[in-house]
């Protein structure tokens, strides 16, 4: 039990640290509303619960393994950050207000929203340190004396949660100060700058020795 209340800190300080995850909830929310970012967050887990399950199945280790395997989720994951930063730098501001959007088109509207859901399902599946995440820090608060599979699964958990808690507190903060973020000189900016967080990302992602 001590064990899972370590890696809970450990996972805490992880999951609160910037990076791609609360980039893209927090510029989902901006852009589409309170849904697109709970939904980026769903992609997001969703995406953890598949690196589990490889976990338990053993898989994760032998991807981790194969350099082959390995190097492709890497720059994979290092292109699709940079084609969303090259999305979001083309994207052109549009001057609505929190009434206009409230009541979309139902089909651009759901198409949105699958959109936001895949970028966060894309992106968790194409990241190369979720996957060490899984094969090098988890096994380090595992008992040998006890089921592997089970306190992986526990930890993986706890991880999951911790990543609900923490993205639910972004995605209600940004909501309650979206109307700011939609003016269209502030959401021009914004674009601007989450491109070019976007691509450093992919760039460093696809140049660092992980």
């Amino acid at each position: 039990m001590q064990e899972v209340w370590m890696f809970a800190v450990v996972a805490l300080l992880i999951v609160m640290v910037p990076g791609v995850d609360s980039l893209l909830v927090l510029k989902n929310t901006i852009l589409h509303g309170r849904k697109a970012g709970i939904l980026t967050m769903v992609g997001i887990i969703l995406a953890l619960i598949v690196w589990t399950t490889l976990a338990v199945l053993g898989l994760a280790a032998v991807i981790s393994k194969s350099l082959y395997v390995f190097l492709f989720i890497k720059y994979a994951g290092a292109l699709y950050l940079v084609y969303l930063g090259i999305q979001s730098w083309r994207a052109r501001a549009q001057s609505v207000t929190l009434q206009e959007v409230a009541i979309p088109e139902k089909q651009p509207f759901k198409n949105t929203m699958l959109n936001c859901m895949m970028q966060g399902l894309t992106t968790d599946l194409l990241n190369p340190k979720t996957l060490l995440l899984y094969v090098t820090l988890m096994p380090q608060f595992i008992q040998s004396n006890q089921a592997a599979n089970i306190q992986l699964i526990i930890l993986a958990s706890v991880l999951m949660i911790i990543a609900i808690f923490w993205l639910g507190i972004v995605v209600f903060i940004i909501n309650m100060i979206r109307q700011w973020f939609l003016q269209p000189k502030i959401q021009s900016a914004f674009n601007k700058v989450t491109a070019l967080v976007l691509v450093g990302l992919g760039v460093r992602i696809a140049t660092e020795k992980i």
